[in-house]
């Protein structure tokens, strides 16, 4: 049986990542995070992946012809509407976008041959380059994603311990620097993630099937 070689960007505590091994059992999973602190908790939470600290949009860049599926979520305060809400306007101070954003949605479009899914924030601007909407995000990938569930949540509105039961993690060994309510935020949410990795495994089974139907009838 093929195995399978994901790479997961931007991993921080894996929210797309909890339910992949429901989707299938021959995964080779590696996940890249920046932060050695959400490295450590992803680790124990995931101990079969191979877990990385470092720089995820470099790393993508230096090993993408390695893998299957590559999903990836850039940072998005940059992007986020939030920051033009009223009681934030005060608050954050103009930058301008990271663009590293688009930067890889043009970079595999481009050079990946696998399937891949990049994961933001719907913006203040009109995207720059049009993405599938599901929720309060927009996905950007090679393929159509089909029977999407996501869960019908209030999560700008919640708290830390709302948060860690509404992903199922637990935030009090984390010892770094980041908002751990931030942190929890802005995770993925799992059914997204099961969703869409499920929907990129089944187009490649499919394609698997059909070479091998033409190779049985080929005289």
């Amino acid at each position: 049986m093929k195995k399978y070689k994901i790479l997961n960007l931007y991993a921080c505590l894996g929210g797309n990542r909890y339910k992949w091994d429901e989707v299938a059992d021959n995964l080779e999973i590696t996940a890249v995070e920046l932060d050695p602190e959400a490295a450590r908790l992803y680790q124990e939470r995931f101990p079969n992946d191979t877990v990385i600290v470092a720089d995820a949009h470099q790393y993508l860049l230096d090993h993408y012809k390695e893998f299957d599926f590559i999903w990836s979520s850039p940072p998005c305060p940059t992007h986020s509407k939030v920051r033009f809400t009223q009681k934030n306007q005060d608050f954050y101070k103009p930058e301008y976008p990271n663009m590293m954003l688009y930067q890889e949605i043009i970079f595999l479009k481009h050079h990946f041959e696998g399937k891949y899914c990049i994961e933001n924030v719907i913006p203040y601007y009109e995207p720059l380059i049009a993405g599938q909407k599901r929720g309060r995000h927009l996905y950007w990938s090679n393929f159509i994603i089909t029977n999407f569930k996501i869960r019908d949540a209030k999560i700008r509105e919640w708290q830390l311990p709302q948060l860690e039961k509404h992903h199922d993690i637990d935030l009090s060994k984390y010892n770094g620097t980041q908002n751990k309510r931030k942190m929890a935020r802005n995770l993925v949410d799992y059914e997204a993630g099961k969703t869409i990795l499920e929907t990129a495994l089944n187009i490649y089974k499919k394609t698997n099937v059909n070479q091998t139907s033409i190779f049985d009838y080929e005289v």
